[in-house]
């Protein structure tokens, strides 16, 4: 939506309104909001700063705001392409999925053309799991722009979901690329080349997750021939992954890397697909970190004796896209497992979720008694059984070979997990349990407690080693 001069001289509210959308150009929220603010009070009907002040309140997270704003921003430009997407994500991100895909449906309509109109109404039917008119979707956006990255990183999801590994970590490289690390290092990235007696650095991506199920790939690259391997990882992890077989030097991120005195570097996301693995030949070299035993030790004595020891994880980071599907409300949520007798709970929780408490589950462990990731590898080693939802806890259970049942949510589940499986080709000692519904655990908790049940009175029967 333009401004003219003209406008800007007769209308303060218009010229207030210009003004803030040149700060927010700049980086200048707060004052881009004033001005925004500031011209809606000379004008509560000035479409211009109604929108841009609605997407800053969807950036910031107060959607019901935000929402407000762009409805009354639609009835002075109820066929502006552009607001009717920002609605329609906005929709989906509160999970009004048919209103969402109305809004979408009439973009198409407006905009037949539009290639970003296209990817957001695959990413709604992904959402769904109509996964064959999203993939319809996004080849669509990529027909008519060979060139759209939005398009090409979301079929990267689904291929990759569907365990269509070859397409999908191509398409995959249309994700938002770590450029802060291209531009610092004065050595290449890594594009495939031969390996013998180089030195290479793999740079993080995402969360603790990603790097504790890719880690792995470390003892591949040296067999490769690569003479050195190096990790830039999240602070919680370095001593963890010191024990990676194969690794020669692990850096936290904050801390100094230098720019020069390596051949290559390589971003985590892209390793499986350099390396070419297919769904036949995902690595399951498991284990591939390892507790310290010292420290298995010490949590031992820290323990109260029982015949069984479950760890729970229940909630991840808060500032996750989909943690609000994902995590659990709160511990009492599992409190079902509570009627399993004969087995100690342990809480794996650290950072959000960690002070719950149930009356139904007496936990040992966790929270602030819980150090690095390191700290929690050891008290799962003297575990027989995690159950957690999809967090790093989950990743490390798997990456330890320790039995990890993982409570997947119906709305948007990790591609990692793959679709219409029970079981990981990551980790063979993970056992899936879907939601049957969206934000309906109570009957997979349920399940869960019949599951846990059956499985104690198999552990406990004579001759089974516990």
């Amino acid at each position: 939506m333009s401004i003219s001069d003209t406008d800007t001289e007769r209308h303060p509210a218009a010229l207030h309104a210009a003004r803030g959308g040149e700060l927010l150009s700049m980086g200048d929220a707060a004052g881009a909001q004033a001005c925004f603010q500031q011209a809606l009070l000379l004008d509560p009907d000035n479409a211009f700063a109604l929108l841009n002040l609605a997407w800053m309140r969807e950036q910031e997270g107060a959607l019901v705001d935000a929402l407000a704003l762009y409805l009354r921003a639609l009835a002075h430009m109820p066929d502006d392409a552009h607001l009717l997407q920002n609605l329609g994500a906005l929709l989906l991100r509160m999970r009004r999925i048919d209103e969402a895909e109305k809004i979408q449906r009439r973009v198409l309509a407006l905009a037949p053309e539009l290639p970003s109109a296209w990817s957001t109404l695959g990413a709604l039917q992904a959402s769904l799991q109509r996964e064959t008119q999203a993939e319809h979707c996004y080849r669509r956006a990529m027909e008519l722009d060979p060139t759209y990255a939005n398009a090409r990183y979301n079929l990267a999801y689904l291929l990759l979901r569907q365990g269509r590994l070859a397409e999908g970590w191509h398409m995959l490289e249309a994700r938002p690329q770590p450029s802060a690390f291209g531009g610092y290092f004065r050595f290449p990235r890594w594009q495939g080349e031969p390996l013998a007696g180089k030195s290479l650095l793999i740079c993080p991506e995402a969360g603790m997750g990603d790097m504790l199920l890719l880690c792995r790939y470390v003892p591949l690259l040296r067999e490769l021939g690569a003479g050195s391997v190096s990790l830039l990882c999240h602070a919680p992890l370095k001593a963890l992954l010191r024990t990676v077989p194969g690794i020669d030097e692990v850096m936290a991120i904050g801390e100094a890397v230098a720019e020069h005195g390596r051949d290559y570097w390589v971003a985590l996301l892209s390793i499986p697909g350099l390396y070419g693995t297919v769904l036949e030949t995902i690595p399951s070299n498991v284990p591939y970190v390892h507790a310290d035993s010292h420290a298995v030790a010490a949590w031992a004595a820290r323990l109260p004796p029982a015949p069984l020891r479950v760890g729970l994880a229940w909630k991840g980071n808060p500032a996750f896209e989909n943690d609000g599907e994902r995590s659990l409300a709160a511990l009492d949520t599992l409190a079902p497992l509570g009627a399993v007798a004969g087995v100690q709970f342990v809480s794996l929780q650290k950072g959000a979720g960690e002070d719950d408490t149930s009356a139904s589950l007496a936990l040992a462990g966790g929270g602030a008694a819980l150090g690095d990731m390191a700290d929690t590898a050891a008290l799962i080693a003297n575990l027989d059984l995690v159950i957690s939802v999809d967090t790093a806890v989950a990743h490390l259970a798997g990456a330890l070979g320790t039995p990890c049942w993982l409570l997947l949510p119906h709305y948007r589940p990790d591609w990692r997990w793959l679709a219409g499986r029970c079981d990981s080709p990551w980790y063979p000692a993970m056992r899936l349990f879907h939601q049957p519904s969206p934000g309906g655990w109570a009957p997979l908790v349920a399940h869960l407690a019949e599951r846990l049940m059956h499985w104690r009175k198999e552990m406990l029967r004579p001759g089974i080693d516990a």
